[in-house]
């Protein structure tokens, strides 16, 4: 199926909680609910090209860059990274959907957005009307259980965290290598991904504040994000709402977890967690664009 361009959304700057984002907004459809489209690393808005816009025929969709990420606010890092705390990312967002009038609203979240959205959904129980989670299992349980397998496979993870500016600088010296490693290292390897969107990509990849936060959002997830999600183990605090795991049949995620049992053990027992693997990589919106599409609007309740 072609995908239509993104000539029906809007390009604003909407203040967040602490940061401006850049964000696309697509047309108001009154009486619709509000769908927000989140996305991961290296990446940015433009990874949901090929289903917001026609997702954007059902719902109110809102598609942002996140805090660090493509052309929104970067803003500068303390010594635990707070500022990339998951909390800080979430709060960003509530924010600009607030002034777009959406006080609830549906989420799906990729890879970095994924957690985003996760914590969003603790953090902010009215705001969350359903969840769908793509290629990830919940961050303290990845690192719980982190083996040989999980490492080689998610490299980055253990690159990104070291103290600055070490991946920072060693990023900057060869970014087009890193962004073909990093994307290209999936079965479908670059063919996913269009010129434009590759080009988006490498610009962003290429600008080393980018980078700095990029590092940044993966040192707040193994320490302050970690301290946040032990807290709410503790406290019983858990997702209160619908939620919808997809994962890749030919990814890591799957292969080294239990993604359901995980999602359903940070779920709160009156909300479903269902499921289930595409058969794609990680990159599930632009490699099974038009499977994810279906699954949407059916989740999501869509006409």
């Amino acid at each position: 199926m072609a995908t239509p361009a993104w000539t029906t959304f809007e390009t604003r700057r909407i203040a967040g909680e602490g940061a401006t984002l850049n964000a696309r907004v697509g047309p108001i459809h009154s009486g619709r609910p509000a769908v927000l489209l989140l996305h991961g690393f290296p990446q940015s808005h433009v990874m949901w090209r090929k289903v917001a816009p026609r997702l954007s025929t059902h719902f109110n969709v809102v598609v942002p860059d996140l805090r660090g990420y493509g052309d929104s606010d970067k803003p500068a890092a303390s010594a635990d990274c707070r500022e990339y705390s998951k909390r800080a990312m979430a709060a960003d967002l509530v924010a600009v959907m607030r002034s777009l009038g959406h006080a609830r609203f549906h989420i799906a979240g990729h890879d970095r957005g994924g957690r985003v959205a996760h914590r969003l959904a603790v953090d902010h129980p009215d705001a969350a009307r359903t969840l769908v989670l793509l290629d990830i299992a919940p961050t303290l349980a990845m690192y719980e259980q982190t083996d040989l397998d999980f490492a080689r496979s998610y490299w980055w993870w253990f690159f990104l965290i070291q103290p600055a500016p070490l991946p920072e600088r060693l990023i900057a010296a060869e970014p087009a290598l890193f962004l073909e490693r990093k994307i290209g290292q999936g079965p479908a390897g670059l063919a996913p991904f269009d010129d434009d969107a590759y080009r988006e990509y490498s610009r962003h990849v290429s600008d080393y504040a980018t980078v700095e936060a990029m590092c940044n959002d993966y040192r707040a997830a193994a320490t302050i994000d970690l301290k946040h999600d032990r807290e709410d183990r503790a406290a019983g605090q858990r997702i209160r709402c619908p939620v919808h795991a997809l994962w890749a049949r030919e990814g890591a995620v799957g292969r080294c977890f239990d993604v359901l049992a995980e999602w359903r053990a940070v779920t709160a027992v009156e909300y479903t967690v269902t499921g289930r693997p595409l058969d794609c990589g990680h990159y599930i919106a632009e490699e099974a664009p038009d499977e994810l599409l279906k699954e949407l609007i059916v989740f999501f309740g869509g006409k």
